[in-house]
């Protein structure tokens, strides 16, 4: 099946299944959630049966047996767990949809130049189907990062400087302004960059000494790189806190973007890092995060050759901060982060770490922790009631909170087990 064909099987499908998109916007929640184990994650602290009060849509007491003003809602959670909204990882969640249907594809640029101020977030779209499944599973937030992609046959693509990451949250509200810069070095930065890591790091350097040149950036001389746009959002990541994320997975690559980082003024964050842990000492004196894949288990390349389950508990254990995000970048795998920091628990994190990974530190990173996080007195509910164990594969999220407003748990996935399992059951599919 070719990719137009499939987009049409799948418009089909969309157009059979009503429901899908973003959830109508609900009222400021008045709620009392009784009997619950409270995960606040400010100072990764727990209340057993305890209760948390939403009034106006912020949480206004964290507490045992709190009562509920008249007209409130009472819901008795009978020992369920409530954690704040968890964090979808770096992802194209609300930015492509069908990956084979170019149409829907908003991730990459592809003009053969480097233009750090390509933002994808841009090009969201809250009625994408992967948002409100994601939202179904507890995920309240995202960074939606851009693409990187060699050129086929002749075409161009992209480059080592790939663009601007934002934070969404999968409520229908609009991406916040860009929380980071991507960089792509390693092998895929080679791949970019003439098959040298070297030529890489070379072209880096000429961008930033362009970028610290301002005088330079309008004018026609031959090799430059950036546009004057460009060379203002490079400019505004040098000496100033606001992070860049490197991807990068070998030990050797991370230790030369630290060094390189240092020399020019930049503050780094490691995506993927693979083998990060062999360096976990550096990271951690650096004070340099890694965002990674709870999933890496075996090598997928040379870069990769260290690859262990148990990357984040040494980077935990040596003090390195640490928050997770898959490899694959695409929304519909952005649901299973939580099963893999199950697994990063099942290899030696502690289990508060590892909820500390997918909620107030990915939200303190990037800037975000005024909202996601924690659930905190004064600030809006965000947060996600669970079955059970919010990292068993098993356990589900039953209710969500979103900006003081409760979410709907309906996604095309939930109508279409809705419209054709009844009939499995009976006998009459077809």
């Amino acid at each position: 099946m070719n990719s137009r064909m499939f987009a049409r099987v799948a418009l089909a499908a969309w157009v059979a299944v009503s429901g899908s998109g973003v959830a109508a916007a609900a009222p400021l929640a008045n709620v009392l959630l009784k009997n619950g184990i409270i995960f606040t994650q400010s100072a990764l602290s727990t209340l057993d049966t305890g209760d948390v009060l939403i009034t106006d849509g912020k949480v206004a007491a964290i507490g045992r047996t709190l009562d509920a003003s008249p007209g409130v809602e009472v819901i008795d959670l009978k020992g369920r767990p409530v954690t704040p909204a968890l964090f979808g990882g770096l992802s194209f969640l609300g930015v492509q949809e069908i990956e084979e249907e170019s149409a829907t594809d908003d991730t990459t640029l592809k003009l053969g130049q480097m233009r750090p101020e390509f933002e994808p977030a841009l090009a969201f779209n809250p009625d994408a189907v992967p948002v409100a499944v994601a939202r179904a599973e507890g995920i309240g937030f995202s960074v939606i990062v851009p693409g990187a992609q060699a050129g086929d046959n002749g075409a161009p693509g992209s480059s080592i400087v790939n663009g601007l990451a934002s934070v969404a949250s999968v409520d229908g509200r609009s991406p916040r302004a860009p929380a980071a810069l991507t960089v792509t070095l390693g092998e895929g930065g080679a791949a970019l960059a003439g098959n040298s890591r070297a030529a890489a790091f070379m072209l880096l350097a000429q961008a930033l000494e362009e970028a610290r040149s301002p005088q330079r950036l309008g004018s026609l001389e031959p090799g430059r790189l950036l546009t004057p746009a460009g060379g203002r959002v490079l400019a505004s990541y040098i000496g100033t806190q606001k992070p860049v994320i490197f991807f990068a997975d070998r030990a050797s690559d991370i230790r030369a973007i630290v060094d390189f980082c240092e020399r020019h003024e930049l503050r780094p964050m490691i995506a993927g890092g693979a083998e990060a842990w062999r360096v976990a000492p550096l990271l951690a004196r650096a004070r340099v995060p890694v965002i990674l894949d709870p999933f890496d288990s075996l090598p997928e390349s040379f870069d990769s050759i260290g690859t262990t389950l148990e990357n984040a508990a040494r980077l935990n254990s040596a003090g390195v901060t640490i928050t997770f995000s898959l490899r694959s970048l695409l929304p519909r795998d952005v649901r299973k982060l939580r099963q893999g920091a199950g697994n990063a628990v099942a290899h030696g994190l502690p289990w508060k770490a590892a909820l500390a990974a997918l909620t107030n530190t990915p939200a303190r990173l990037f800037g975000a922790d005024a909202d996601f996080g924690t659930i905190e007195v004064g600030k809006a509910a965000n947060l996600v009631v669970w079955s059970g164990d919010p990292l068993e594969v098993t356990s589900v999220a039953e209710a969500s909170w979103l900006d003081g407003r409760r979410q709907t748990m309906r996604s095309r996935q939930t109508e279409l087990r809705d419209r054709y399992l009844p009939k499995v059951l009976s006998g009459t599919a077809r």
